[in-house]
Formats: structure tokens, sequence, C-alpha cells
């Protein structure tokens, strides 16, 4: 595998201050955000606050994340490891570009090293606005292997699913996978299509991440509680149901405004939250499978 060791400028898009959270970006309302912090075992822990949750090993090899929410929770994610374990981050993996969970990149890479695959560093990179130490120092193709802390975090890349960057990180001892936004828990996902995401690209690589996990493995979601397979696969079950569901309303021949009339299938209604409506979803759908049928 080649890796690419680089130092840039990065900027975070406005969509990437606004996107999967109810909460503003702004510093004055961050200030009421709390990180809660969810132990798995004896070196993992999941954080929640705003953005996306946020993997972290932490042992005698020090301390790893995966995903750093927005900017201004920076102090506070480091207040929160600091309750585990004094330090700062060796090691930051961006799961993939979009600033709510890249936010705090600038702070944590100061002293760390981001990891991410190839087209996290190029869509950061499209924006000078930022400093340096915000850019992922290493990059990769399709996966890489960080051994730390006993035991052995697989980075892996599976093409075009929510973007064209997405990367999941499986504990390979400790039976846990931190999905990134390949997994949004009991909702409707976003896929960036304007990134490069693809519809049935997200639904394959859920499929295959599913077979391999077994019964017990803890899965960290990009957004929403700690899951485990079965909660995964009813996630897939509903992005089965929804292109099957969409392919056929195409093949019918009905347009966006019939479909969007129409609303998405019952069972799926309360799947809609505030970023991701029904009619959002339904768009999402359309606009990709339309051109696929």
């Amino acid at each position: 595998m080649k890796l690419r060791f680089q130092r840039n400028i990065i900027g975070l898009s406005a969509f990437a201050m606004l996107a999967f959270s109810n909460v503003l970006v702004a510093d004055d309302t961050m200030s009421d955000v709390t990180i809660t912090s969810k132990k798995l075992d004896n070196n993992t822990y999941m954080f929640m606050g705003a953005g996306g949750n946020i993997g972290v090993s932490a042992g005698d090899d020090g301390i790893l994340i995966i995903d750093d929410q927005f900017a201004p929770l920076a102090d506070k994610i480091t207040a929160a490891l600091n309750q585990i374990q004094p330090g700062v981050p060796k090691y930051i993996v961006n799961t993939h570009y979009h600033g709510d969970h890249t936010g705090g990149n600038a702070h944590f890479g100061e002293q760390g090293t981001i990891l991410a695959h190839h087209n996290v560093l190029k869509r950061l990179s499209e924006d000078n606005s930022t400093p340096t130490s915000a850019l992922p120092v290493i990059t990769f193709e399709e996966n890489i292997s960080i051994h730390f802390n006993h035991d052995t975090l697989e980075v892996i890349h599976l093409g075009p699913g929510h973007t064209d960057g997405d990367s999941v990180v499986m504990w390979e001892k400790a039976n846990i996978i931190h999905m990134g936004d390949l997994y949004f828990k009991d909702r409707f996902p976003y896929i960036d299509l304007a990134a490069g995401g693809s519809v049935t690209g997200y639904r394959e690589n859920v499929s295959l991440i599913l077979d391999r996990l077994d019964n017990k493995t803890k899965v960290i979601p990009g957004h929403g509680a700690l899951a485990d397979k079965n909660a995964l696969l009813k996630f897939k079950h509903m992005l089965d149901d929804s292109i099957n569901w969409m392919r056929g309303e195409i093949e019918m021949g009905h347009d966006l405004a019939t479909i969007k009339k129409q609303g998405v299938p019952a069972k799926y209604a309360n799947w809609a939250w505030g970023f991701i409506s029904a009619d959002k979803w339904i768009e999402t759908l359309y606009q990709d499978l339309s051109t696929k049928t």
C-alpha cells in the first residue's frame, strides 16, 4: 500500500458546519453541549456530543480518536479524554470529510497525526482558509492497519457510499466497529451525491460490513446510540426496501412530484428526522436511481 504524507490548507464548507445536528454551530450554542462517554471495553470508548460520534482507544500506547465533531467542541472533547487518560491523541482517524466529523482537526492535528482516505484530503484541501494542522498527513487507497493499545484497528474504504472517501474502523480483538456515516441508527441517512456518494454503493457497503460482524459486535454509528448487528441489519432492510420501492415508482413513470405527494412507505415514515425529511430521502433516491434505472 502506498501512503501519502502531505500537509496542505484545509477549509470547511458551509454545509459541513450545519449538517447532521439540530444544534447550531455558533460558539455560544456549543457551550451548552455536553460530551458523554460510554465505555465499550478496557481500552475503547464512544463519545457523543454534537455531530458525529467519536470512537476512542486509550491505553499503554496513548490515545487515538475516530472523528472529532465540531471545532468549538475541541476543548470539551479534550477534557472528556482527560477523564479517561491524561495526554493528547497521537492519532486522529477521519471517517470522511464533513465538518461535523472533522471540525476538531485543526486543534487535534497540532500534536497528533491525522489519517484518512485520499479523497478526504482532496475535499478538505479545496478550501484554503484554515490551518495546515487540519489536514490528513497519512492517506490510503483501500485500507490501513493501526497496531495500537494491544489491538489492531483496520481502517477500511469500500468505495462510494455516503461520500467517495468513507472509511469504517474495526477493532479486531475488541470486536467493535465505528461505521462513520455509513450508519445513521433508525434514521434515513444523508447520502452526499455531490461529493461522490451513491445510494446503491451505500447499501452495498453496509451489506459487506454486515458479513464481517457477529452477534456480539458493538456497532458505533455515525449518528445515534450504540448498536449491534441486528440494528444495522434493520437499517440495511430499510435501504433495500427504499431502493426497491423507488425503482418501482420510476419504472411506472412517476415523476418526483408525484412520488413526494405519495410519501415514503408507511412503515418507514418515522425514520425521517430534522436534516433528512421524508421528502429529502425521496429526492436523494430519485436523483440517483433515476439515472441508473
